[in-house]
């Protein structure tokens, strides 16, 4: 009789367990759809972020910054920390396009070119002629180029925040042909603008000009020691002034891709801080020429990435935050290289008066 009862209650455990959903066997239990849509979400966002097509992009985001730090960098390798280079872009991409829009991009490139070299030519026109302190000379420039394109943008356009839809200058994409089918590469270095191979171009041209030629030997002369420079007869305001209209030239350009690469049209304030973005760069690079492009092909796969996640409806907010942040990582490791490569030399300084 006991053994019967039992059996019943055993029975009727096992029926109320499978009919609750708490049987002993993991195989039956039920999943959280919530789970299965996150997990679809990060692998979209993952797909998002890391593609060819991200490549391609991280490729034209680092061009305008590759430009104007390695312009930057000419400055401060002279002891000039250009500000400036934000406004001289912007002054660049306005230029361009207004001056494109109605002739082609190619003449656009040349007018972006004369704007920055013009706000180049006051930058030092008041930092070497008139003593100025560059820092602050620097900050008018992004000031007035500021105010300058806003004011324009009024009176030519009537719009103080966007040139018109029908104002367009685009530059064209270059196809590689054959080249592009290449895997990985081909998608990534295919359909780029003129200038983002030019970029490239510049980099090793700055090196031999840095380190192979008369003005590269003056400028960093001057910037390691202005006194023995003037000592050694070289003419540092002149060395100055070039290396600072060559900072302008490169940010017209810089200013030229960004607005013409891809929109082909000029918003108000649309460096939005890449030219403070690249003298980080150049800042982290110490001035030289291929640790500062690695340096700008860090910050631009950052913006790159920014665009990705916002594509992939991430928090914008967010994702916007996310090449800020690495400048600041960027400007304290920096700080921390130049702190022990001064702790260096001053150490060997010691130990020579020593022997």
């Amino acid at each position: 009789m006991s053994v019967c009862c039992r059996d019943s209650s055993s029975s009727r455990l096992r029926q109320h367990l499978s009919s609750t959903g708490e049987s002993g066997e993991t195989g039956s239990e039920p999943q959280n759809p919530s789970v299965s849509v996150r997990k679809v979400e990060v692998n979209e966002i993952i797909a998002q972020v890391f593609s060819v097509a991200t490549l391609a992009v991280i490729l034209t985001k680092t061009t305008p910054l590759l430009l104007a730090a390695l312009g930057g960098a000419f400055t401060q390798m002279g002891n000039i920390l250009n500000i400036g280079l934000e406004g001289m872009m912007l002054a660049g991409a306005f230029a361009a396009v207004a001056v494109g829009a109605i002739t082609n991009p190619f003449v656009g490139i040349l007018g972006g070119l004369a704007a920055a070299i013009l706000l180049a030519l006051v930058f030092a026109i008041a930092a070497l002629v008139f003593k100025a302190d560059f820092i602050v000379v620097g900050i008018g420039i992004n000031l007035l180029a500021i105010g300058t394109t806003v004011l324009l943008l009024t009176v030519i356009y009537g719009n103080a925040g966007v040139t018109p839809g029908n104002v367009k200058a685009i530059l064209p994409k270059i196809d590689l042909g054959q080249v592009g089918g290449i895997p990985l590469i081909g998608p990534t270095i295919d359909d780029q603008t003129i200038l983002v191979w030019l970029a490239l171009l510049l980099v090793p041209v700055y090196a031999y000009v840095l380190y192979r030629t008369p003005f590269g030997v003056h400028l960093r002369a001057v910037g390691e020691d202005e006194a023995a420079a003037i000592a050694a007869g070289i003419n540092v305001v002149r060395v100055k002034f070039v290396s600072i209209l060559v900072s302008g030239a490169f940010c017209g350009i810089a200013g030229a891709q960004l607005a013409m690469a891809t929109v082909g049209s000029f918003t108000s304030g649309m460096t939005a801080s890449r030219g403070f973005i690249a003298v980080a760069a150049l800042t982290f690079g110490l001035g030289r020429p291929y640790r500062t492009m690695v340096a700008c092909f860090i910050f631009g796969a950052a913006d790159a990435v920014t665009d990705r996640l916002t594509l992939a409806s991430v928090n914008s907010s967010l994702a916007l935050t996310t090449p800020y942040v690495i400048t600041v990582i960027a400007l304290v490791l920096a700080a921390v290289r130049v702190r022990s490569a001064l702790n260096a030399r001053s150490k060997k300084a010691l130990q020579l008066a020593g022997e």
